[in-house]
């Protein structure tokens, strides 16, 4: 049995690693950034080079031990016949493929394309970005022989061998989600050859999965009955699914969970913490002042709402251009109201989420919470009131590294399986109760985006 289990998250900014003993105690992290480019507008691209680059500077400060690895889903990293890496690979949040994301839903047929992935096409996913090369790279289209994702390429890097699991593969719109293998009728509908792609094989097998599946694991949410609520930069509100339950207008993505067997569902918002730190930096003051400023105002802040879409919105509305606005101001307001009304519109944010999960069946008696937002007490207190469900945090912050190091631990027979893992390792911090009740503001919140979408479209 190794003395050490390794998590590499490969993210967008930067590799994130940690190593825990066996039994889940954090034993060393390291971390190495990246440039992101960004050569027109809308676009995002990386150097794969550089996440092997970073990779290598990690695990030369950790022990060693068996590696597992996370990262950012949906990049495209594309190589010739000869292992060339052929162009910069196109990230999650890259959005110049709109027409391309229109055409595949035309060739697929929208309803299949959801019955069959659990998603419709999007931007950041995988597939639009082979399209997009094909009309406007074509000498490098040509050449393609392999297609990776992320962190799949840092694990071709380490040991020479191409492989994805069915969690990453769920998020590129080429995966038949359902039957957890590569869609042979949306491939042949784009045109894709299926030798292109990797082998696929469950989360547990080759110690991979995408980031938000780790992290799910990372915090114990192994099973139906849980949910995982991120706070981070983008808020997610995750849940597992017993059988694979596509939402009918796919508001809500659905994946392979990184549990053989299960599926899972989330909802994603774009501006959570990202919220935060925009408004932290227009009031020019630093969050444990504001959050004190903010306790001061009852809940609702005396009418005052907060439409969370400074970059766009999702989940529920899927609007790249929706806007950000406070309504209900009065002269009574003052920053600690906006800050409060911030938090609590984040907070129905996630709520949306939940809504859209419960119509699949979704039922949860608690929710582990992880990202930066985790750290505001009073945050907490209002999401687990707005959700109505209690928020547990845990011992372990390091996220998708610490569940990649805990399927690391399942594929070396550590652990007998995910759950294993997860009740051995998964440690609860602190808990916070449901202690407002907001279903009148929820509601009234929920009137803001109809109500300001007619005046977006007219700037």
């Amino acid at each position: 049995m190794p003395d050490a289990l390794v998590g590499l998250d490969v993210g967008t900014s930067g590799v994130k690693a940690v190593a825990i003993s066996p039994d889940g105690e954090l034993l060393a992290t390291a971390e190495e950034l990246y440039p992101l480019s960004t050569p027109q507008p809308g676009w995002s691209e990386q150097d794969p080079e550089d996440w092997w680059r970073a990779a290598q500077a990690c695990l030369s400060r950790l022990p060693d031990g068996q590696i597992g690895l996370s990262g950012q889903m949906h990049g495209l990293v594309v190589q010739d016949r000869h292992d060339r890496v052929l162009r910069p690979a196109i990230l999650w949040n890259d959005q110049r493929t709109a027409a391309e994301c229109a055409e595949i839903e035309q060739q697929v047929g929208l309803e299949q394309l959801i019955a069959l992935t659990g998603n419709r096409a999007l931007a950041g996913f995988t597939a639009p970005k082979l399209l997009w090369l094909r009309h406007h790279e074509p000498d490098t289209y040509r050449q393609i022989r392999h297609v990776l994702l992320p962190k799949d390429y840092v694990r071709f890097r380490l040991t020479g061998e191409r492989a994805i699991d069915a969690a990453e593969a769920s998020g590129t719109l080429l995966f038949d989600v359902a039957n957890r293998r590569w869609s042979t009728e949306v491939c042949s509908a784009l045109e894709i050859p299926l030798e292109w792609l990797p082998p696929v094989s469950e989360s547990t097998q080759i110690a991979g999965a995408g980031d938000q599946a780790a992290a799910a694991l990372g915090v114990g949410v192994v099973a139906p009955g849980m949910l995982s609520v991120v706070l981070g930069t983008s808020g997610v509100v995750f849940a597992v699914l017993p059988a694979y339950t596509p939402e009918p207008r796919a508001r809500v993505h659905v994946f392979c969970h990184a549990v053989p067997g299960t599926w899972h569902a989330m909802g994603v918002m774009l501006s959570a913490a990202g919220s935060a730190s925009w408004l932290r930096h227009i009031l020019g003051a630093d969050y444990e002042p504001l959050d004190a400023e903010a306790a001061q105002w009852r809940p609702g802040a005396e009418g005052l709402l907060f439409a969370p879409y400074p970059a766009g919105e999702r989940t529920p509305h899927a609007d790249p251009f929706a806007r950000a606005a406070f309504t209900g101001l009065s002269l009574r307001h003052d920053r600690g109201a906006l800050w409060r009304a911030m938090l609590e519109g984040v907070a129905f944010g996630l709520r949306d989420s939940l809504e859209l999960l419960r119509t699949l069946g979704v039922r949860a008696d608690v929710a582990r919470v992880s990202g930066g937002g985790a750290r505001s007490q009073l945050w907490l207190r209002i999401v687990a009131s707005a959700l109505g469900v209690p928020l547990e945090r845990t011992v372990s912050q390091e996220g998708s590294a610490f569940g990649a190091a805990l399927l690391a631990g399942v594929r070396a027979g550590v652990f007998a399986d995910a759950a294993d893992a997860a009740s051995r390792c998964v440690r609860v911090l602190d808990r916070v109760e449901p202690e407002w009740d907001y279903e009148a503001t929820y509601a009234r919140y929920r009137a803001l985006y109809p109500a300001l979408r007619p005046l977006e479209e007219t700037t």
